[in-house]
């Protein structure tokens, strides 16, 4: 008898490709930083909250069932780790040079503009992050004054003070890694001081003055900037153009960061780091390819499935990312996809799943709208198998055209890979069993993976002992936790700021009186909602967005359901529209790879579903067949 065919070694996996090794980081001009003391403080904090926000909400299962209550304010007490987490976070990231740019072009100089140009990027970083440290401080000391509570013995304005000590910390770090020199440093300082000084005066309510900051800051971000310095740099210009107090920018902040949903990602992530550290990949490879391998694109079309399957339980998009990246995207190369394939499929299937039950975003859109959610759910099930399909389709098409490598069919190979990987592949049913058997909320199934995740690779596999395992696998979950939630929250600053100037009341009110078509109306809606998804969180655009537009297509005779399915496909596609789709920048952080270039990869992909998302709207059909007549 032939033996089974063996499973190719794998590379080892990085977790987060592209970051600094542990205990080393770089500046701005990736220069190493020395370890401190400091730096590990930082890491065992970070990694404290991840496993207080894990282990909070299992106290809260086993309190109801044991003494019939939960744990009280808990559920406050995880919603704000969450903010501190990504506010400590997002200094790590400034501390190992891991906040996301566009690029750095200042690199390209030669010497010595190339110091002058990175020392003016760090300025102006360094300005806006000491800007958003003071609209912090404004919050603060508003809720000082009104002494509001998180639980009993935490006071809100110490929970939010985490907001403006972030900022300030990732404005040191800025100037600590804009150069080994100390003159330079000094200068960079004096600099983003003199920025702080120009921006808080009354000088910016003018034109000239308010156009000039808007032309260092675009040139800044051109340069290298960090994104995050890009989109709250403009919520800082227009709120004081407008002469309205920075403190709504952080009470912005405060607000989406503390959501009820939020912690998920973390947690997911965290899991998901947890499996990536034990070397779950090299295990799953070997199943999925024992069990598709023989099929053309088989591993991309368990790709698409996997993370369709995923999102629609987590019902987060860059969660999935997050979570399963680390796995899928070696176990497609080791088998010859290549990498900007697999980069654009892995970043486009994770926002795949959105219209599916029992998926948050459809539920909270039939509360908004005064819809049965058994509606929703009836109408977005064959318009989420047709988006699922074609990706599919294209992903199998992709792998025959590279030449994917395919595995003869083996049963005892099958059984072996299965029996290896049956306690990860058990993995989903958390989830399941969580949700859907009464024992959890999303959360609270978010934190029984996490434990399931530690127990599996720490006792069961035991591939990595359990300190090395929450020690890297925290770490690397806090960088990009941090990295991540300072893009959320600058682009939550700016939304605020266009919400305050009646931006969307102000194109629906041009729509209403110039366009008098219906498929003009929807070829509109296609695009407003495009460019809503890409600057709004799915959960906002929500809440603001559709009290707008309901109204609009009532009048266009556009049938409810029918609208909202419109509505939550266009925003999964929004997920991939650059400049600030969320899903990019999950992609970037969780792989370590330049934005543009995460950009590039998803382009055949968003092409593709956005035919599916046409087909959605011009097909209404498709949305209303399942619904009772």
């Amino acid at each position: 008898m032939e033996a089974p065919p063996e499973s190719p070694s794998l590379p080892p996996v990085d977790p987060a490709a592209g970051v600094p090794p542990r205990g080393e980081a770089r500046s701005g001009a990736g220069e190493p930083l020395p370890d401190s003391l400091a730096a590990r403080v930082e890491n065992a904090v970070s990694i404290a909250l991840l496993v207080g926000m894990a282990v909070l909400p299992l106290l809260e299962i086993v309190g109801r069932r044991v003494w019939r209550t939960g744990i009280p304010g808990s559920n406050a007490l995880v919603q704000h780790a969450t903010l501190w987490l990504g506010c400590l976070g997002g200094a790590i990231a400034a501390r190992d040079g891991q906040l996301l740019s566009i690029g750095r072009l200042a690199d390209r100089f030669p010497e010595p503009y190339r110091r002058i140009l990175s020392a003016f990027t760090a300025a102006v970083s360094t300005a806006i992050s000491l800007l958003l440290a003071w609209s912090g401080f404004q919050l603060v000391r508003a809720e000082w004054a009104d002494r509001h509570y998180v639980v009993p013995i935490l006071p809100l304005w110490v929970a939010e003070a985490v907001i403006p000590a972030g900022f300030l910390l990732i404005a040191w770090r800025l100037v600590r890694s804009s150069s080994r020199d100390g003159w330079t440093r000094a200068a960079v300082a004096a600099a983003a001081v003199a920025g702080v000084a120009f921006v808080g005066s009354g000088v910016i309510l003018g034109t000239v003055p308010f156009a000039a900051a808007l032309v260092t800051l675009l040139l800044a971000v051109i340069l290298g900037a960090p994104l995050f310095a890009a989109l709250g740099g403009l919520a800082v210009l227009l709120f004081r153009h407008a002469d309205v107090p920075l403190a709504s920018i952080s009470a912005e902040i405060y607000r989406i960061v503390t959501s009820p949903t939020l912690p998920t990602i973390p947690l997911f992530g965290f899991a998901g780091y947890v499996l990536t550290v034990g070397n779950v990949s090299r295990r799953l490879v070997r199943f999925f390819r024992a069990f598709v391998g023989w099929m053309p694109g088989g591993i991309a079309v368990v790709t698409v499935l996997v993370c369709t399957f995923f999102t629609t339980f987590t019902g987060a998009s860059g969660v999935t990312i997050v979570a399963l990246g680390g796995i899928l995207l070696p176990a497609l190369l080791v088998e010859r996809y290549p990498e900007r394939f697999s980069l654009g499929l892995l970043t486009s299937s994770g926002s795949l799943g959105l219209l599916f039950p029992p998926c948050l975003p459809v539920i909270l859109y039939g509360v908004v709208a005064g819809i049965a959610v058994d509606k929703m759910f009836l109408g977005g099930l064959l318009p989420g198998i047709l988006l699922t399909a074609i990706m599919s389709a294209w992903a199998a098409w992709g792998g025959v055209r590279a030449g994917a490598r395919r595995t003869p069919f083996s049963v005892g190979e099958l059984g072996a890979a299965a029996r290896e990987a049956k306690w990860d592949l058990l993995l989903p049913v958390i989830v399941l069993v969580g949700i859907f058997g009464g024992i959890a909320t999303t959360v609270e199934a978010a934190a029984m993976t996490v434990l399931y995740a530690v127990c599996v690779e720490a006792f069961v596999h035991r591939d990595t002992g359990l300190r090395k395992l929450l020690r890297e696998a925290g770490t690397e979950t806090s960088r990009l936790v941090g990295g991540f939630l300072l893009l959320l929250a600058a682009a939550t600053g700016l939304t605020g700021y266009m919400v305050d100037a009646g931006v969307p009341q102000a194109i629906f009110e041009w729509v209403r009186q110039t366009i008098d078509s219906r498929f003009t109306f929807l070829l509109v809606l296609n695009v407003f909602l495009l460019v809503v998804g890409a600057f709004m969180h799915i959960f906002s655009a929500i809440v603001i967005v559709v009290p707008i537009i309901a109204p609009l297509a009532a009048a266009f005779d556009v049938h409810p359901v029918h609208l909202g399915i419109i509505f939550l496909a266009n925003l999964e596609l929004g997920f991939l529209m650059p400049p600030v789709g969320m899903n990019l920048f999950m992609s970037a952080y969780r792989f370590g790879k330049p934005f543009g270039e995460v950009c590039r990869s998803i382009v055949p992909f968003l092409l593709i579903l956005l035919a599916g998302v046409l087909v959605i709207t011009y097909v209404p059909a498709l949305t209303t067949a399942l619904l009772p007549k």
